[in-house]
Formats: structure tokens, sequence, C-alpha cells
């Protein structure tokens, strides 16, 4: 049975109750009034009757032959009461009260006609006492049977209304405890319930779906509580997966954060630290689990480096103040590494207020090293580009002035020229890199021209070239090529360009009077081409830093100038030809530059 039926039954048998109550005390009152008004004007009115009865007898036994109106009102009054006997015995008293007033009547007529004696004194003769004490008394009794029987009636009334009002009291006592059985239980019934999906409700906000309702009985509210039971267990299942996608999420992201290069700090609105990823940690000089939820300012008070970061947040004009943040230059691993900071505001929609609120700051430390690096590279190939330009330039203008000047000989005039040529030749090669350089960045590629090409004729004029070079130092060339050396896949001026950086590299590095090695050969299906010198030697760590374009191993005592680009430029040559090119070298026992290229395709060479 539902909660409903049972609160509307409970209120359907007290309505009833209540109209039960009702309908029986207004019957019962009615039909109090009712027979006690018939009962009471019947009684009455025969005792009124009885009343006017006596006092025409006291009438007529005073003027007993001569007051006819006091008989004729007796007469009434007796005509009267027989018409409204109503008690037991009253008939026959009536009745005798009608024979003895027959009788009286009777003997007042003959008086009246002279046929009564007089009394003994000859005056008239007096009512005789025997009818007229029989007429009070029948009427007496009459009278006394209507006042009994009021009485009586009254008795019985009494009793009535003393039974109907037990019924009352007793119909409501029962509504009474019928009323407070409904007010005990059906709130009850209600609120315990309510109480109980209350508690429910209260676990699932605290996250505890394992609190159920028990299900009781058939009602809406056991209704209720089966639907409840299953939102539970949808819930759990719902946070079970949701809680494995947001920690999923979450260790996506943490890895995501965890793996920046840059230092990255959380701080709320109160400034206490929320985040702070390792690379920030480690910058900090602190362990992540001791910055998290320490007030910053607290910590930036015995730390040098968070004060600085903090600094910005503090200033009138705070943007501007952020885009003048200096670099921030940390050591590192025996080297300054530069970090530049950037500050940025978290706001969040706050759907109780319908407003955008501040709830805190991100402070990251972006390793722009690189980039400073990169800065200063450039700066330093510009001071290099200036000097190197400077020089040639001054060499051609003292050998302007010296062919200008008539008394140099022809021998010495021989000798600027081919000074000034060797100049000129070296601006050439400087112009060009650049030119090649300025190409490669603006994305338009390299063209080049592969085809069959035999080896030995890149040698021999890449030698030929820095001829002059290697006298000037006095340096020997070992060239070993074998006499067998298949044809490559390659591009021929690219590759002589390559070979005349690989070569003037070793001339510029090497001591007087050493020698250069240049062999040639054959290294799993393709051809090995190297140039060896005797110079000072490269670190391991170096090795692949000197390809990247305007770097310089950073060793002042050994270094005789050059751009930074040729080595660059040449790796992009032999890495479009389909080979490769790098270095292999040591501190004190000079370095050996190789590259390799493809053997050309038999099928494409011409047959000598």
């Amino acid at each position: 049975m539902t909660l409903k039926t049972k609160i509307t039954l409970g209120f359907v048998a007290m309505l009833l109750l209540l109209v039960a109550i009702g309908g029986y005390a207004y019957y019962t009152v009615g039909q109090f009034d009712r027979s006690s008004r018939a009962a009471l004007r019947a009684n009455f009115q025969s005792v009124e009757y009885g009343q006017r009865m006596l006092r025409a007898l006291d009438v007529m036994e005073r003027n007993p032959w001569t007051d006819t109106a006091a008989t004729q009102q007796f007469g009434r009054a007796l005509v009267d009461e027989t018409a409204n006997v109503t008690e037991p015995g009253e008939q026959h008293v009536v009745e005798r009260l009608g024979e003895v007033f027959g009788q009286f009547k009777h003997y007042q007529r003959a008086r009246v006609r002279g046929d009564a004696p007089s009394d003994a004194e000859g005056g008239p003769p007096e009512a005789n006492p025997e009818l007229t004490n029989e007429l009070r008394n029948l009427t007496h009794r009459m009278i006394d049977l209507n006042v009994r029987a009021l009485t009586a009636k009254n008795s019985a009334s009494n009793r009535g209304a003393e039974r109907a009002r037990n019924y009352l009291l007793a119909a409501g006592a029962l509504a009474v405890l019928l009323g407070l059985g409904l007010v005990l239980s059906v709130p009850e019934a209600a609120v315990m319930p309510l109480r109980k999906l209350t508690a429910a409700i209260g676990h699932a906000s605290q996250s505890q779906f394992r609190s159920s309702i028990p299900v009781e009985s058939h009602d809406e509210f056991g209704t209720v509580a089966r639907a409840f039971n299953q939102l539970l267990v949808q819930l759990q299942d719902f946070r079970s997966s949701t809680t494995a996608e947001l920690i999923t999420e979450r260790n996506r992201m943490a890895s995501l954060v965890n793996s920046l290069d840059e230092g990255l700090l959380l701080i709320d609105q109160h400034r206490r630290i929320l985040l702070a990823n390792p690379t920030a940690a480690e910058l900090l000089g602190q362990p992540v689990a001791q910055l998290l939820g320490q007030p910053a300012d607290e910590l930036a008070a015995q730390n040098d480096l968070l004060r600085a970061m903090l600094a910005p947040l503090e200033a009138p004009r705070r943007q501007q103040a952020v885009a003048e943040v200096p670099l921030f230059t940390i050591a590192q691993g025996g080297e300054e590494a530069y970090y530049r900071l950037a500050v940025h505001d978290i706001v969040s929609f706050n759907e109780a207020v319908d407003e955008m609120q501040f709830v805190g700051h991100i402070l990251a430390l972006r390793n722009v090293s690189e980039f400073k690096r990169l800065d200063q590279v450039k700066s330093g190939f510009l001071a290099t580009v200036s000097h190197e330009l400077k020089t040639p330039l001054a060499s051609l203008n003292l050998s302007l002035k010296l062919l200008q000047d008539e008394r140099t000989s022809a021998d010495k005039r021989q000798s600027v020229m081919q000074s000034m040529r060797q100049q000129t030749q070296r601006l050439q090669r400087m112009v060009g890199e650049l030119l090649d350089v300025s190409r490669l960045e603006a994305g338009a590629g390299i063209q080049l021209d592969v085809r069959p090409t035999d080896l030995r004729d890149v040698v021999r004029y890449a030698t030929d070239t820095v001829q002059a070079q290697l006298l000037d130092k006095q340096l020997h060339l070992d060239v070993q090529l074998p006499a067998d050396l298949p044809p490559a896949a390659a591009d021929v001026e690219k590759t002589t360009w390559v070979l005349i950086n690989l070569l003037a590299n070793a001339i510029r590095y090497s001591p007087v009077g050493e020698t250069l090695t240049v062999r040639a050969g054959t290294v799993a299906n393709a051809l090995e081409l190297s140039v060896q010198d005797r110079g000072p030697g490269i670190a391991p760590e170096y090795h692949e830093r000197i390809f990247q374009r305007f770097a310089q191993v950073p060793n002042k005592t050994e270094y005789r100038g050059g751009s930074g680009l040729g080595l660059s430029i040449a790796r992009e040559f032999i890495a479009g030809q389909g080979g490769r090119l790098w270095v292999e070298s040591e501190l004190g026992s000079g370095s050996r530059f190789a590259f390799t290229l493809p053997i050309a395709d038999p099928a494409l060479v011409s047959p000598a």
C-alpha cells in the first residue's frame, strides 16, 4: 500500500468518524426536541386544562346554581382534556370526570327549573359537596397523572441525553485517539524516510556512494529508495570511470608539466605555491615536496631567485614591469644558463556571482640559453666577418698603393698581384658561403647536378686550388687514391667545394711543415673521402657543434679565423647528395674529416 493511500485512508476514516458523530448528534438532538416538544406540550396542556377546571370548580362551589359561566368553562376545559389524553389511566379519569360533571350539570339544571329541594332554612340549596369534591379529586388525579408523566419523561429524556452524551464522548475520544494516531504516525512515516534520504544524500555528497537506503516498503519511499540506490550504483560506476579518466589525464598533464624544460610555478590568490615542476624545484634548489603548499613570500625571504621572480608581481604597472624583466643567469653544470621570466594571471568564471575572478599566477622560467648562445654566436660571426673582410680589404688597399708606387720593381709587382689574387679568392669564398647560407635559410634548397663523377678529378682540382696555401705554410700533401676507384654519384662543383673547404680548414689549423693526407676508398657500398691533419684536435663534445651554423670551437689560443659557416654548408651539400659528413678527432691528435658519397649506377657510366 502506498503512503498516499495510507494517509488518504486515515483522513477518510477521520472524516467518516466526524460525519458519524455529527450525524448522530444532529439526529439525537432532533429526536429529543421532537419527543420533548410533543410530550411536554400534551402534558402541559393537560395540566393547564386541569388548572382551568380547578379555577372553575372554585367558582362553582361558591355559586353552584347561578354561575353557569364557570360551569361552561369547566366543560370546555374537560372537552379539551378529553381530546388531549396521552397517559395510561388518564382516559378513565377523564371519563369519570365526564360522568360526574354530567351529574353536576343535571342537578344544576333541575335547580334552575325548581325541581331541586331547598335547604332546611328555606334558602337556595348548596352545591352537592360529594360531586364537587369528586370533580376536584378527579381533576387533581388527572393533573397528578400528567405531572408524573412529565417527571418520568423528563427522567427518560435525561437518561437519553446522558446516553447520547456518553456515546458522543466515546466517539469524540475515538476521534481524538484516531487524530493523535494520525498526528503521531503520518508525520513520522513521512519524515523518517526523508531523514534516511537526507543522510544518504549527505554521504553521497561526501563521495560515500556505498551508503545506500534500505528498502523497507513498497510505497513511494520504497520506490525513491530503489531509485536512489540505483543512482548511487551509477554514480559509483561513473566515479570509477571518471576517476580513471581523471587519473589518466592528471598523469598525462603531470608528465607534460614535469617534462617541460621550463620552470613552472603555480601560485594562488593568497600567494601560496600550488604546483612546482621538477625544473622549477631544481632551479630554486628546493625539493618539490618542500615547495608545495608553502607561502611564496616566506620562501622568497631565503631564496634570491624566488624573490626576483615575485618582484614583478609587486610592480604598480605590472604588465610593463614583466615585459622589462631581465634574463636570469643561473649556473648549471659549469656553464651559464639563461632564463626568461613570464608571468600570467589566472582568471576563472564564478557562476555564483556571475563574473570573472582572479585566482592566481603562473610563473614560468623559460630556458633561452640556445637563443642567447645563438645571439652571441651571431654577434661573434658579425665580428668575425667584419675582421675577415677588413683584413683582405686592408691588404688589397696596401697592395694597390704598392702598385701605384713607381719605385716598386717588376718582381715585387708580381708578388703583390699574387697576394691580391689570394685575398680576392678569400673574399669570394666568404661571400659565396654567405650566399649559400641565405639560400638555405630562405628555403630555396640546394640545386644539385648529380652525375657519375671521378673523385680523382675532384681531388686534383681541389688540391690545385689550395696549392698556394700549402706552399705558404710549407705543408706536405699526401694523396692516397686507389687505381680502381669507382665513379661516384655526385655534383662535381658542390663536392669539390666541400673538399676545398676541408683542405682549407686543415691548412689553417696544421703546424708549419706537417703533412696532410687525402684518402679515398670504398666502404659499405659507398665511396669515402677523408682529409687528415696534424692540428690541435677537437674535443669530442664539440664534434657535432662545429657543424652548426656560426659555431666556433672555444679555443682562443688555436683560433685562426673562419666564419663558422663552411662545415655547416658542407654537411648540407653532402646530405643533399645522399652522403654523410663527420669528424674523428681528439685533443692533441689532429682531426680526420670524412664524407661518403653513393657509388654511381654502372649503367649510367660511359665506357672509357
